[in-house]
């Protein structure tokens, strides 16, 4: 009896091993997809090597009664796995968080205010800031809000994830989620015009930011700035959703 069991488990554990070898390339995929919408601090031999951690756990976990693939549910946990340890090793101060929600909180009372979007000199002077100094702080919120955002835009979905993971939300969590969906659909499309454009080409088109300059025909930099302007006001008109704690 005690044979049969240890031949069951070498079986099992071939299996996995197999697993791992022939998916292997689906990490260096979802690394090199991920790594050119990061930060450049961001090193994609990081990212493998998180990515590889994934990957053994969904060959560990697998469990084709949940009705997935193994390579949609290995996908989803080594994208999960690279993400999460980013956020561990968050390249952004403390002060660029906290920067991020003043100017959020008045871009929202100016707009409030106002009722209508607020321009980037409004913000700068009750801040008591000059304009560098304001682009300077959007530019780095766009890079430190990307992870959120990006799974943010990613919760089409949700669901299957869910499912796959064993976990499907209670019928008040859906509601919550669709609410929350089109508070954001109506937040994004009430963005000014080229802030809305360079969310599109970013989260629908996946272009990266040289690649929405090239588009716009403007620098790398200016793009963050506009993609950190849009996000500042995002969290602003969503403030009710994203009022929990910060980092």
């Amino acid at each position: 009896m005690k044979d049969v069991a240890t031949y069951a488990a070498q079986q099992k554990a071939a299996s996995r091993d197999e697993l791992v070898e022939r998916h292997a390339p689906l990490v260096k995929r979802i690394a090199y997809h991920l790594i050119s919408r990061l930060p450049p601090n961001v090193q994609v031999e990081d990212l493998i090597q998180s990515g590889m951690v994934g990957l053994l756990e969904a060959a560990r976990n697998y469990d084709a009664g949940q009705g997935a693939s193994f390579e949609t549910y290995a996908g989803i946990r080594i994208r999960g796995a690279m993400l999460d340890d980013i956020r561990k090793t968050d390249w952004a101060p403390r002060s660029v968080h906290r920067k991020a929600r003043q100017v959020a909180e008045v871009v929202h009372e100016i707009e409030n205010a106002k009722g209508r979007d607020a321009k980037d000199s409004e913000v700068a002077e009750a801040l008591g800031i000059s304009l560098d100094e304001y682009h300077q702080i959007v530019a780095d919120a766009s890079n430190s809000k990307v992870f959120s955002f990006d799974e943010i835009f990613a919760t089409g979905e949700t669901e299957q994830k869910e499912r796959i993971m064993g976990h499907l939300p209670s019928p008040y969590e859906g509601i919550q989620e669709a609410d929350f969906q089109q508070d954001l659909a109506t937040a994004i499309g009430g963005l000014p015009e080229r802030e809305r454009l360079v969310m599109s080409l970013y989260y629908d088109d996946e272009l990266n930011l040289r690649e929405i300059g090239e588009v716009l025909g403007v620098s790398e930099s200016r793009v963050c700035q506009i993609h950190g302007q849009a996000m500042v006001r995002l969290r602003a008109r969503l403030a009710d959703w994203l009022s929990g704690p910060e980092a």
